[in-house]
């Protein structure tokens, strides 16, 4: 006699607070998971860059150089560098041990909106609203990046290197996602661009109030998500670990998850009363980074056990 095959559990989302980080930086701009997911960064608008545990909420280092508001950051595959942009024009090259700056790159005509290594660290990429992309060495002592990307029409509000391959937003009035070099357009100005984790499509979220599931090789869209706010701030979009859900910030306090083959709202996740500015799902497991005004907040598939809701709040 054989038993019947249990039902597959349907994909774990996290809807459950684990931590409040008050960060102490002013807004936070931005947050990210490092590549393990064990740690994470914080962009203040007061032109600081943390590093955080995320399993502690304890404050590890505080990077400080940049001359204006910290808008983006990531950091290299080995953990040993990070980098940042900000509205000062400039993208800083960091040592995470020592907290020091090691090289500061100017070249930029305006604010820079977002940052990243290639996969070797050997590259740091970089986007601003003066509608360039360029690309420097981390290994030389040359100040002038070795490649400048000029092709896109207005500001690079956001872009995502994998592999070999670079995906870009940009836009006001037309929009594009450029993934190197095939142009994709969408309705909206673009505030997020991303790659789902098997390579084969690109998400990205507009001032529309949608968010848009694009085959990657076609442009042919594969899914359309709404229901969210996202009227006038340059707000994240993303995957989760296993391309199972659609994620978006909104202006009304909430995280917005939806499935991503079918559509539906699988979660209305309430961060708060203000705009939700920036997310992070981590690399491989069920947890999510939020941020909202000048806190993140860590979010887990389950509840951790005795846990204390009061904000974690550290100087650095």
């Amino acid at each position: 006699m054989a038993f019947p095959q249990p039902k597959p559990q349907p994909p774990q989302l996290p809807q459950h607070l684990l931590r409040t980080i008050n960060c102490q930086q002013g807004a936070v701009r931005a947050v990210r998971f490092n590549v393990d997911g064990n740690y994470l960064l914080s962009c203040g608008s007061d032109k600081s860059l943390k590093l955080w545990s995320v399993g502690r909420g304890t404050l590890l280092k505080t990077y400080s150089g940049h001359g204006y508001e910290v808008l983006d950051a990531d950091g290299s595959y080995d953990n040993s560098q990070l980098c940042s942009c900000s509205s000062d024009k400039t993208v800083i090259l960091w040592d995470v041990a020592t907290g020091q700056v090691t090289r500061k790159l100017r070249g930029h005509a305006g604010k820079v909106n977002c940052v990243q290594f290639n996969e070797e660290a050997t590259v740091i990429l970089s986007g601003s609203i003066d509608g360039t992309v360029r690309c420097w060495d981390t290994k030389s002592r040359r100040n002038e990046p070795i490649q400048v990307l000029d092709e896109a029409r207005d500001s690079i509000s956001s872009l995502k290197v994998s592999q070999h391959e670079l995906l870009t937003g940009s836009g006001k009035l037309k929009t594009e996602i450029r993934y190197y070099c095939v142009r994709l357009c969408v309705p909206g100005p673009i505030t997020c661009v991303c790659f789902s984790q098997d390579g084969q499509c690109t998400l990205s979220s507009s001032l529309d109030s949608k968010v848009r599931l694009l085959d990657k090789s076609t442009g042919e869209m594969l899914g359309e998500y709404a229901g969210h706010k996202m009227k006038g701030y340059k707000l994240d979009c993303c995957l989760s670990s296993k391309d199972t859900h659609v994620l978006s910030c909104s202006e009304d306090g909430h995280v917005y998850c939806w499935d991503l083959v079918e559509g539906s709202l699988s979660l209305k996740l309430p961060v708060g009363k203000a705009v939700v500015q920036s997310l992070s799902f981590h690399p491989t497991e069920t947890c999510l980074l939020t941020a909202m005004e000048g806190c993140v907040q860590v979010w887990g598939a389950q509840p951790e056990e005795a846990q204390d809701d009061t904000p974690v709040s550290q100087n650095g």
